[in-house]
């Protein structure tokens, strides 16, 4: 039984969420991208000052995803344990994504798998498989989606893709035993139960060392129009 802050900055949303007990007692989100070092300050002044509340945790979404988004997230969440005196809980991405996916779908089939997906750009995703109990089945990796792709798991498992890379793969994974579940963004919201659950496992990451999973290395770019 905790109060935990949690922080998602992987994608172009920025959130934020308290929760006590695995329960959501406040939240904040912008879904507008571009400004995540303003707005994750400023969520979580406004968490401060309305929550006169012990914190006994934080969680971070700590990747795959954008670079700047996670060096930013999980350097705030970093600098608040140091500060606080409190234990960091790290929370994979592609799980945050599946939590939220749970909450969405109907009907859950025993067969199924999860696939979120994280547009890596052009026609690369950052995606893995979890089944409905949130275990990985497949690891972590960057795909460049085509019409094979995921052919040998598709053949044994129904699966369904989500996230801000789905969309681009519909045109091409378009068999019969691939579903699709739209507007599945990373959230804070949807780390609670599982912060919850790691905190009482004692899962808890090492606050000085702890670094974003980023899968690839930044490569920084030049316009091709920059003047000197």
């Amino acid at each position: 039984m905790a109060t935990i802050l949690s922080i998602e900055t992987s994608t172009e949303v920025c959130s934020v969420a308290l929760a006590k007990d695995g329960d959501i007692l406040w939240h904040r989100e912008c879904f507008e991208g571009q400004a995540h070092a303003t707005l994750l300050a400023t969520f979580i002044q406004e968490l401060l000052s309305e929550q006169k509340i012990d914190i006994d945790a934080v969680a971070v979404s700590c990747g795959p995803g954008s670079y700047t988004g996670l060096r930013i997230g999980v350097s705030t969440a970093k600098g608040l344990c140091y500060g606080w005196g409190i234990p960091l809980i790290a929370i994979d991405t592609l799980k945050v994504l599946c939590c939220g996916a749970m909450k969405k779908m109907a009907e859950k089939e025993e067969n199924v798998w999860l696939c979120p997906m994280i547009d890596a750009r052009r026609m690369e995703v950052y995606t893995g498989f979890f089944d409905q109990q949130l275990n990985q089945q497949v690891d972590t990796r960057a795909e460049i989606i085509e019409e094979n792709s995921f052919s040998e798991i598709v053949s044994q498992h129904p699966i369904i893709c989500f996230g801000n890379g789905a969309e681009k793969c519909k045109a091409i994974l378009a068999s019969k035993q691939v579903a699709y579940l739209d507007d599945i963004k990373p959230l804070a919201v949807n780390m609670a139960e599982v912060a919850e659950s790691y905190c009482r496992e004692k899962r808890f990451e090492d606050v000085a060392y702890f670094e974003p999973f980023y899968l690839k290395e930044f490569v920084a770019t030049v316009g091709k129009n920059k003047v000197f």
